[in-house]
């Protein structure tokens, strides 16, 4: 159950990247992969993050993890500031936050066997007798449909949604709050999809587990997700209740992703929004609104003028010029 205190909240994060000059300039480049985003995570949700490939989603989540350091910015988790944390007081708290990443096969060690792969945070965070961690080890497994015979498998031997079953049990280990998903079906056939997903949705529900998801599958999201961020090269284009974008989207790149839907997955007619030209590169970032390269309803202040990211109504932000509450 959702309830009004967030458990992240993430405020002017900023993630920069400093690249070599170019072979005659000789000047370092700085690719802006994350630029002033500012969003919460409540206790028990699942938050939607989606947009194109390279818009700094998956950035997003590592700085949360602290497994990408933030250029500036904060970022608060239960109360507590992540980016202050040090040693041991960073270890303990790191126990509460966990990762599935996106290619289980890649994710892995193709060495080790799976009673060995749940076992890694284990050992790194409790002090436990084999025979319990066996039992604990079998629990997890069972908790996501595995069976004690998976323990003495290599990576190899099992399919990608076995696999995949394997980095959510090792996820689980440490009884964490939030866990990051980047990606979690996409490695994935159709049907292993549904099955995953179906899982991590038991799971939240018995754990009281609270998701960021991390996809650019729409349909996934919108089944999942209790409410939605949209970015688009490196910032937060929108962000609202799940219903509420899928019905009635107000930016123009948020119209034109929901769009691409195929009609018979949306249920309704929509008019497709063809995107014209490429995202342009996060190292030259062009100025004004980073969408007007793209969009139909671009004009003089778009590109001139950044759009501020405001409420538009409660809970729903827009950043553009020619949002209002009028549109609602």
């Amino acid at each position: 159950m959702v309830n009004n205190a967030p458990l992240v909240s993430v405020r002017s994060l900023v993630k920069h990247f400093h690249l070599p000059g170019g072979w005659f300039s000789g000047k370092q480049r700085i690719l802006h992969a994350i630029d002033d985003v500012s969003l919460d995570i409540f206790n028990g949700e699942v938050m939607g993050l989606v947009g194109e490939s390279g818009c700094g989603k998956t950035t997003l989540g590592r700085c949360i993890l602290r497994l990408e350091e933030a250029t500036s910015g904060k970022i608060i988790f239960d109360g507590h500031d992540l980016l202050a944390m040090k040693g041991g007081v960073l270890r303990r708290m790191r126990q509460e936050i966990q990762i599935v990443f996106q290619n289980p096969y890649s994710s892995l060690s193709p060495r080790l066997k799976v009673f060995n792969i749940i076992a890694e945070p284990l050992r790194a965070h409790r002090k436990l007798k084999r025979q319990d961690m066996a039992k604990q080890i079998s629990t997890l497994l069972e908790q996501v449909g595995l069976g004690q015979q998976h323990m003495d498998r290599f990576p190899h031997e099992l399919s990608g949604g076995q696999c995949q079953r394997v980095a959510i049990a090792r996820a689980l280990a440490l009884n964490p709050r939030l866990i990051i998903l980047d990606e979690p079906t996409s490695a994935l056939d159709v049907s292993v999809q549904a099955q995953i997903i179906n899982l991590l949705d038991e799971l939240k529900a018995s754990r009281g587990l609270t998701y960021l998801f991390i996809s650019h599958d729409l349909n996934v999201i919108q089944h999942i997700s209790d409410r939605i961020c949209v970015m688009y090269i490196g910032q937060l284009v929108e962000t609202g209740p799940v219903d509420m974008i899928f019905d009635m989207p107000l930016h123009p790149y948020t119209q034109a992703l929901i769009s691409a839907i195929p009609m018979s997955l949306q249920g309704i007619r929509r008019k497709k929004i063809i995107l014209q030209g490429a995202v342009p590169s996060p190292v030259n970032i062009p100025p004004g609104c980073r969408f007007h390269t793209r969009c139909h309803l671009a004009q003089d202040i778009c590109k001139r003028d950044q759009p501020e990211f405001r409420q538009v109504e409660p809970g729903r932000f827009v950043a553009c010029h020619f949002v209002s509450e009028s549109d609602l």
